[in-house]
């Protein structure tokens, strides 16, 4: 760390937990506005993968927050993508601000704010996921556990229930229609021993439903850090198995749209860690 940068790792990680859920508020509060009239929807390139300008102010409103308590930590954003300042912490913040945009553009509830920040290890430390639509706020802090803060409620979570009866499993397809096809093609296998799937459309709202025991796995290809970050560390604090993909980073260039969507993201039970391909 540079001498000009003054030491922020007193208190840590608590206050950097206050920060990211301080900051998934800030994001959430701009898509909880939600109007049909102002969503000025775009395409990314794929074929429905949308950015509409609620993407563009949440992810605008987390980075003012970060910024302003910490303004030496880098971002990564999945719309501003990566600023790093000129005497970097070593901390490192990655961001979704609308997880779940197809759902968000048809008022669909499954969407939220996803903040998370690792430390110069690259280990995660906080992680939130605020979803306004449902008025949950999940969120879990490194070595002490995942919690849900719902209708003035906290609750601790613990994952799902081992071995039980009529399983679910939650998963997600690629835009890619090669790779689609081909995540259509193993998806019999993988069900076997499942009683049903569900496909929501948010990556980080799937890893919190695996640690609060609603889904009992969650098996994806093909995401991005910012789509895994905070939601696989609160299924991880739940007590759950978690893989997540390793992908190089983006503070390296990474990763490459092969690299990514090689890789898989998982959770569940670890029971049912043997299900999903290496």
């Amino acid at each position: 760390m540079s001498a000009d940068v003054p030491d922020r790792t007193a208190g840590l990680p608590a206050t950097l937990l206050d920060l990211a859920q301080r900051a998934a508020a800030a994001g959430a509060a701009v898509l909880a506005g939600r109007n049909t009239a102002e969503l000025d929807v775009s395409n990314k390139g794929d074929s429905g993968d949308w950015v509409t300008a609620f993407d563009l102010a949440a992810e605008t409103a987390v980075r003012d927050v970060i910024t302003a308590a910490r303004p030496f930590d880098t971002i990564t954003g999945e719309e501003g993508g990566t600023v790093l300042p000129a005497s970097p912490s070593g901390y490192r913040w990655s961001i979704d601000p609308l997880d779940g945009t197809t759902n968000f553009i048809r008022n669909i509830v499954y969407y939220g704010t996803s903040v998370a920040v690792a430390d110069p290890d690259g280990v995660w430390l906080a992680g939130v996921v605020d979803a306004p639509a449902l008025g949950r706020r999940y969120y879990a802090l490194r070595g002490q556990g995942a919690w849900l803060e719902e209708d003035g409620r906290v609750t601790q979570l613990s994952g799902p229930v081992a071995g039980r009866t009529g399983q679910i499993l939650a998963t997600g397809f690629s835009y890619d229609p090669a790779v689609r096809a081909e995540q259509a093609a193993g998806l019999g296998s993988i069900m076997d021993g499942f009683a049903d799937v569900r496909r929501l459309g948010s990556a980080a709202l799937d890893l919190c439903l695996v640690a609060d025991g609603t889904h009992d796995a969650y098996g994806e290809r093909g995401l991005n850090e910012h789509d895994f970050a905070a939601g696989a560390l609160i299924a991880e604090e739940a007590g759950c198995w978690v893989r997540r993909p390793r992908l190089t980073s983006p503070l390296a260039g990474g990763p490459s749209d092969d690299e990514r969507l090689a890789a898989w993201t998982c959770a569940g039970t670890l029971d049912l860690s043997g299900k999903f391909p290496l």
